[in-house]
């Protein structure tokens, strides 16, 4: 059997969305031929961790951890917080918000220092074990998954040094993208160089949304279209129990994942206090319930809805928790950020919430989403300042839910296309073609 090197940040026991994607490829690509070796951090400073994930970690997965340098830790004794708090959901406001001298100057730090990424400490310690690894393993070819975009240069340099081939992976655009810090002219430059040096040296780049190879087109004129593949997220058809339906009568509606900055329910808010306040939902048959990590600003605006007795704020949980938590609701709410060339992005829980087969109130632009949406009939997309827009699909869900509605039936083949097995047999099939050197046909439009 063949091996692949893949080159993660994030890898159990971190929890959230990206690592999903990994640790799913790493459970099917025996399947097609291809033994997966992990190398990862040894104590991550992950936003979330998830300790059960650790368990599904298969047997046959040969996993090494190094060390790194993590400077999130001098960042919150520099700016004063908890040792353990989660830095991503403060640390990108929404628009007009303030941030204190500390932080102002340990933005800048981070900003001007810490290219591609806060990771890059890890960058020594993984190349110099990565030769080994690839050595004592007889890697075939490496695997890569971004962000962190260390991981990129990581790979870049094995891939190099080794002369192997290398499949870059993307979850999320590099530079200008939302979560991406402000960088002043030099060390925007240097971001830049190595995100091209990263596109155009990769054998073949892979994204989870068409989105983030449009951006590289865009950024990168002279780069060979012919290697950027699409691979979608997906859903693990064996992650979803059989759950005891409810026996309340309260429609409930959850969200699972973090919201910050400009990822925030106000409008969603907004349109069902409307609708309770015109009379159209009573507002003791409804549960609104988050699951997640929320920023302070999120977590006033929970505090001071006039909903608040109506509100669940649940803390992050484990993800196979977080799996019946959809299948015990009515409905569930997705948020996309608003933001430049919003209508291109496809966050990863949109394919859990397919899986579910639960009804989808969307809140985003015409897109990607909306697109995917419509293609699978699972649920209604309005767009996220339209608050009237926003109403109409929650009195239509409440109603359904109210009078025992069949109007929602989703179109099961289509969501098939996204299970995790199907998306690994498409990563296997660009693993072999990059050992035989055939050029895979490009998937974006």
């Amino acid at each position: 059997m063949k091996k692949v090197l893949i080159v993660s940040y994030y890898f159990p026991p971190s929890g959230g969305p990206g690592v999903q994607r990994v640790l799913k490829f790493v459970k099917y690509l025996p399947e097609f031929g291809w033994q997966p070796v992990i190398l990862t951090v040894q104590d991550g400073d992950y936003p979330a961790r998830d300790e059960s994930l650790l368990k599904e970690i298969p047997d046959h997965a040969t996993v090494y951890r190094t060390k790194i340098f993590e400077p999130y830790r001098l960042y919150r004794k520099f700016t004063g917080k908890a040792a353990h708090a989660p830095v991503d959901v403060e640390n990108i406001p929404q628009r007009g918000g303030t941030t204190s001298l500390a932080e102002s100057v340990a933005g800048f730090i981070r900003s001007t220092f810490f290219i591609p990424d806060a990771r890059i400490g890890w960058y020594p310690y993984a190349v110099s074990e990565g030769l080994e690894i690839i050595k004592r393993e007889k890697i075939d070819a490496i695997y890569s998954s971004s962000p962190p975009y260390t991981a990129s240069l990581i790979a870049q340099k094995l891939s190099r040094a080794a002369g192997l081939p290398w499949i870059a992976g993307f979850r999320d655009p590099w530079t200008g993208f939302l979560s991406t810090p402000q960088r002043w002219f030099f060390p925007a430059a240097i971001d830049r160089y190595l995100e091209a040096s990263v596109f155009k040296s990769a054998t073949v780049v892979e994204a989870a949304w068409r989105g983030i190879l449009k951006d590289a087109i865009k950024k990168i004129p002279d780069i060979d279209c012919e290697k950027l593949i699409y691979l979608p997220n997906g859903f693990d058809g064996e992650d979803y129990p059989n759950v005891a339906p409810r026996t309340d009568r309260v429609f409930t509606v959850t969200y699972t994942g973090s919201m910050y900055g400009k990822r925030n329910p106000a409008t969603f808010l907004q349109a069902v206090e409307r609708s309770v306040a015109e009379g159209s939902v009573d507002p003791q048959s409804i549960r609104l319930k988050f699951i997640g990590r929320f920023g302070g600003d999120v977590q006033k605006m929970f505090q001071t809805s006039s909903l608040h007795e109506r509100i669940e704020v649940v803390s992050y949980l484990p993800h196979s928790k977080s799996v019946e938590e959809l299948l015990r609701s009515d409905a569930l709410l997705l948020i996309v950020d608003e933001a430049d060339q919003s209508e291109e992005i496809v966050p990863g829980k949109v394919f859990e919430y397919l899986g579910a087969e639960r009804p989808i109130i969307a809140l985003a632009p015409e897109g990607a989403v909306a697109e995917l949406i419509r293609e699978t009939k699972s649920g209604f997309v309005a767009a996220n300042r339209d608050i009237p827009a926003i109403q109409t699909v929650f009195v239509e869900c409440y109603r359904n839910f109210l009078y025992h509605s069949r109007r929602f039936e989703p179109d099961r083949e289509a969501i098939r296309k996204y299970d995790r097995r199907e998306i690994t047999r498409n990563l296997a099939v660009l693993l072999d073609n990059v050992m035989s050197g055939h050029t895979p046909h490009p998937s974006i439009p």
